[in-house]
Formats: structure tokens, C-alpha cells, sequence
């Protein structure tokens, strides 16, 4: 399921991410990397705020929708 569907504040596992080279390399050296884990922290209009690792990231709905969690 994509991460804008996942449940606020329960670490999920990346299974899947669905982007270009370069925007996976961009989401890598921000900590979002595939069998690692994220947390929602909030999610509105589309948009998330989650937690990965020590710190907090915003995504946008068209990034947010290209990462799959299980």
C-alpha cells in the first residue's frame, strides 16, 4: 500500500520504491531506502510528515504516493 495510506504513528517497512534514478538516489541520502522504516507522522491534503531514522522529512503527494509499505 502506498504511504499516504499508512496508519499515524506506526513504523511500516519500505517494500517498494516506484521513482527515477534520481529521485531514489535523492530519497537514499535522505534515509528512505527500501527494507528500511518509516513512520507518518502526519498527513494532510495529500502531503505527509514522517519520521525516518532520528529526523523528520516532508513529502508531497507525488513522492509520497511512489513509496509502498508493508
Amino acid at each position: 500500500m502506498p504511504l499516504l495510506l499508512a496508519p499515524i504513528g506506526q513504523e511500516v517497512r519500505i517494500v517498494r520504491i516506484v521513482a527515477d534514478d534520481k529521485t531514489r538516489k535523492h530519497l537514499s541520502n535522505l534515509g528512505v531506502l527500501v527494507d528500511g522504516t518509516i513512520t507518518v507522522l502526519s498527513s494532510s491534503g495529500g502531503s505527509a510528515v514522517c519520521r525516518v531514522k532520528e529526523g523528520r522529512l516532508a513529502l508531497d503527494r507525488s513522492i509520497a504516493s511512489r513509496i509502498y509499505i508493508a
